[in-house]
């Protein structure tokens, strides 16, 4: 809730768009919007982007974006991995749940890059551009609000003084904490997920496996593993609000049962030797009824935010940043944006994302949820079996993972 402004900045800035939130979605709507002329400010809270547990998938439907105007060669020249298929592993068999190469698609894979290296490769392209500006270590504490119309932001700054952007639009791409959307009194509706993950990395050997995204399910454990190079990422499932008792088991019961699910890690668990290595993602999947207010505009997690399942929700943002380009660079080089246009941008968009989170929903109530019941054997339902088994149907989950069901296309790049 915005109280009235008492802070005194010590400086102003004027912009037409002020981008509050430095993740992939906020970072190439600037990008986007610096190409068309528009001045653009984008607002970061940290003082860089090398942070730890962040996604780091880059799918088909951005690969083909960045390809668009001109970005995708100088990302592949980037060291990365790619993952062309996703595998499950329980009872002793294996099933492929998709495989983008069947897609018939221009990059059938998922590629796998540190966001930190992604992040920085687009601000570099964008600092080529004289309307964009950036500023690390801006930490917005208020919405400028006048007549019920949002027209910018008051931030503290590394000097720990108080700075204001004026704008046409504030947006909102602060992730699924969001301080824009709280200030702004926007409400998500929750859902609540089935489970917890566990987060952390173990060594990797030269001869392990590569380019699959694997999930291994036995004896009520379920677990995943994602190449990251010289490590493996992994995550370990909890049921909702047992992690507690899993902490109090201690570390050395997640090591054996890490071992138990995914016996070829066994070798090398010991080298998780504290609950200091491991993070607790709690997951939730969320969306705000309304994505705008007049002069402020949600997208990404600040406007819905995904589960893990299919690992799309940096995807999502980007595609959100893209339909946000397409509809508002017009209107802010005319200096005006009206909350019809705002408007646009969530019709655009929110049926994909309604669509993608159902889909994920589904898959932790049916599957997940199933494969995290102990003393119970376990088997992918029989129209999920039913699903991978006839070749017209089996490429469904690799196009929803890979493009979702309406994927946003950069008009005049």
């Amino acid at each position: 809730m915005n109280s009235p402004l008492t802070e005194t900045a010590v400086d102003f800035r004027e912009t037409s768009c002020c981008i509050v939130g430095g993740g992939p979605g906020g970072v190439l709507l600037s990008l986007l919007l610096a190409r068309k002329g528009v001045e653009v400010t984008l607002l970061e809270m940290h003082d860089d982007f090398d942070r730890d547990f962040r996604g780091d998938t880059i799918h088909p439907s951005t690969l083909e974006a960045l390809n668009q105007i001109g970005l995708l060669e100088g990302l592949q020249k980037i060291p990365h991995g790619k993952l062309d298929s996703l595998q499950l592993h329980s009872g002793g068999t294996t099933t492929t749940l998709a495989t983008f190469s069947r897609l018939g698609i221009p990059y059938p894979y998922i590629m796998i890059m540190p966001q930190s290296l992604f992040l920085d490769y687009l601000i570099k392209e964008a600092e080529k551009y004289p309307t964009f500006h950036r500023i690390m270590g801006a930490n917005v504490q208020r919405l400028v609000q006048k007549e019920g119309v949002t027209t910018g932001v008051l931030y503290r700054g590394k000097d720990g003084l108080w700075h204001q952007v004026t704008a046409s639009l504030t947006v909102g791409a602060d992730g699924r904490f969001s301080k824009v959307r709280n200030l702004a009194d926007i409400e998500p509706v929750r859902s609540n997920p089935p489970m917890d993950i566990l987060w952390f990395r173990l060594p990797k050997k030269p001869e392990d496996f590569h380019d699959k995204l694997c999930f291994y399910v036995e004896g009520g454990l379920f677990s995943f593993v994602i190449d990251r190079g010289e490590e493996w990422q992994v995550g370990y499932g909890l049921l909702k609000g047992t992690f507690g008792e899993t902490k109090l088991a201690g570390i050395e019961s997640l090591r054996a049962n890490l071992g138990k699910v995914i016996p070829w890690l066994a070798n090398r668990t010991d080298a998780l030797r504290d609950w200091k290595q491991v993070a607790v993602l709690s997951v939730e999947s969320s969306r705000v009824k309304k994505w705008s207010k007049p002069g402020l505009l949600l997208i990404g997690d600040a406007a819905h935010v995904m589960s893990p399942v299919g690992g799309v929700g940096i995807s999502y943002a980007i595609q959100d940043a893209i339909e946000a380009a397409n509809v508002l660079t017009d209107p802010l080089k005319k200096g005006h944006v009206s909350e019809g246009d705002l408007a646009e941008v969530q019709k655009r968009r929110e049926p994909s994302v309604k669509v993608i989170q159902k889909f994920q929903g589904f898959v932790q109530e049916r599957v997940i949820k199933l494969a995290l019941t102990p003393n119970r054997p376990f088997q992918l339902p029989w129209y999920a079996r039913l699903l991978l088994s006839i070749p017209i149907l089996r490429n469904i989950p690799a196009k929803m993972i890979a493009y979702g069901t309406n994927p946003a296309k950069i008009h005049n790049p």
